[in-house]
């Protein structure tokens, strides 16, 4: 390993005020610490940052959501692999009489989240993270989830439109030894889910620790027929982590955790530390699928390729977009997914920019993963359109605002802390109502807006039109400190005059302080 006091050359990459791509070769951040380029290999660099978590939109103009730091190796050459990719176990299911049965257990567990050091953690059927379940649109499905973590928890099936009693929020919360059975029609089209949980106050204490796993939702459409499917083979899951981790593994949660001067910030990519290791995986088709997902609880992942090259992303949070679009980062605030292919002809590194979400995390770039190029096939041109989006006409759509603030350390949304069901402020509405939301951020915090049950259209961002992938459908963006988003959206199928749905920021420690609502959605 070869160590240098001088920084590799930047080439940083900012975001104007509607959060779009742009490079800025004039504004260079600054790195403390010293780099860590390993020969031949990209780069490796970790920052431990307390500085980044009030980033408003002059901050994120000018020092940028995402960078990258590419020395002259890294841009000209692939990297090699330490270790190969862990693939997610494909949890089988148990069809009988037009149900399909998944059997989950949360349970406690080791794992080595800091590389030589054991961890306590909790995970899916095994000890950290879970296995990947496949759903298919119109089947019916049945999920066993047995407790066994030794406190409440609940499961939510984050971006699927579910009924309110199965959406697994705070109202559903079951013991340690219960097993929760939701049942329900798939009803979303084909995009990548996750599920984790979501009681009151200890989301992000469970998460963390390993609560976390990926839903595949397949269809019959031509696009799906068209793109690489084949789960682990051509269709990849990749989890990424920011984590926090004292030197003795213990995982932390709250701020009090963030805050000590122990407190390293690793970075996991489907449960593996690649603070010092690229993972290594063999593309054995020329085109090839990758599914992101960004699990951590509060930093933000920028997807991006160590020479510079596009990748050719396919999705948002909610499905397909309406034709492939070539991007050369992408970036995901927590919660939020996406799906993007690359034609591999020759090998190449994916990297991951990590940026300091909340009051201290990860920042730097890493080189996540070598893909060696083996395929010799040569797939046909992808369809010219994948999805056909309408986009709504909200002159006519009933318009509310939610307030994103703080009290303090308390988190607010329209001035009601949601730390209690009591307590949370609650939006109503009817099934078939159109709404156009303005998402205010008053404090100079990051968010990551979420919304359960529908998915959105963005309108506006801070105060401009969305353009490029900004035109698909989400249920997790981000709204930086000062800014705002205008979302729309339609409320179909359920109702309930008991179980509400919530809607919240992401950062899962503001979640948990807080900045959490209800959403009742009855009958008109």
């Amino acid at each position: 390993m070869t160590h240098t006091n001088e920084p590799a050359s930047a080439s940083d990459e900012t975001r104007d005020a509607k959060g779009n791509h742009r490079k800025s070769g004039a504004e260079k951040r600054e790195h403390s610490k010293a780099g860590v380029a390993r020969g031949g290999k990209g780069l490796h660099r970790r920052k431990f940052l307390g500085g980044m978590a009030g980033t408003g939109i002059a901050a994120v103009a000018a020092a940028g959501g995402a960078f990258s730091l590419l020395n002259d190796a890294a841009k000209n050459k692939a990297s090699a692999a330490d270790t190969t990719l862990t693939i997610p176990d494909l949890l089988e299911g148990t069809t009988s009489s037009g149900v399909t049965t998944f059997t989950l257990e949360a349970k406690t567990g080791t794992h080595e989240v800091i590389s030589g050091v054991t961890s306590s953690t909790m995970g899916y059927n095994q000890d950290f993270l879970g296995p990947t379940m496949k759903w298919t649109n119109g089947n019916e499905v049945l999920l066993n989830i047995t407790n066994d973590i030794g406190e409440d928890t609940t499961v939510h099936f984050h971006g699927a439109h579910v009924p309110a009693k199965m959406d697994g929020g705070p109202q559903v919360a079951f013991a340690d030894g219960e097993t929760w059975s939701p049942t329900f029609t798939v009803k979303d089209p084909a995009t990548t889910l996750w599920y984790h949980p979501h009681a009151l106050g200890t989301t992000a204490k469970q998460a963390v620790h390993g609560l976390a796993g990926m839903i595949i939702v397949e269809d019959s459409s031509d696009a799906s027929a068209a793109l690489p499917s084949d789960y682990g083979v051509d269709d990849i899951p990749l989890i990424f982590q920011s984590l926090a981790v004292d030197t003795a593994g213990d995982i932390k949660y709250d701020a009090a955790g963030y805050r000590l001067s122990t407190t390293t910030f690793p970075l996991l990519v489907n449960g593996t530390n690649v603070d010092s290791t690229t993972l290594g995986f063999t593309a054995t088709k020329t085109r090839t699928r990758f599914r992101a997902l960004n699990a951590s609880p509060s930093d933000i992942i920028t997807i991006q390729r160590s020479d510079g090259g596009t990748l050719t992303q396919i999705t948002t949070d909610q499905g397909y977009l309406a034709e492939a679009a070539e991007v050369t980062t992408i970036r995901l605030v927590a919660g939020a997914r996406a799906e993007f292919t690359m034609d591999l002809t020759a090998d190449a590194t994916l990297q991951a920019v990590i940026t300091t979400g909340w009051i201290r995390g990860g920042s730097g770039t890493y080189d996540v993963l070598a893909i060696t190029a083996s395929g010799s096939d040569t797939p046909a041109d992808l369809p010219s359109t994948l999805n056909t989006i309408d986009r709504y006409d909200t002159s006519d759509f009933t318009a509310r605002t939610i307030t994103l603030s703080q009290s303090g350390a308390t988190m607010l949304i329209n001035g009601s802390a949601g730390t209690s069901m009591a307590a949370m402020a609650m939006i109503s509405t009817t099934v078939g109502a159109k709404e156009i939301w303005t998402i205010q951020n008053a404090t100079q915090l990051e968010h990551s807006f979420h919304l359960h049950d529908v998915p959105y259209q963005l309108i506006s961002i801070n105060g401009e039109d969305p353009t490029g992938v900004q035109l698909g459908w989400y249920d997790t963006y981000e709204v930086v400190g000062g800014g705002s988003i205008k979302i729309a959206m339609e409320f179909t199928d359920f109702s309930d005059d008991t179980y509400m749905y919530m809607l919240h920021c992401h950062l899962l420690q503001h979640e948990d302080e807080g900045m959490m609502a209800s959403l009742m959605v009855t009958e008109a």
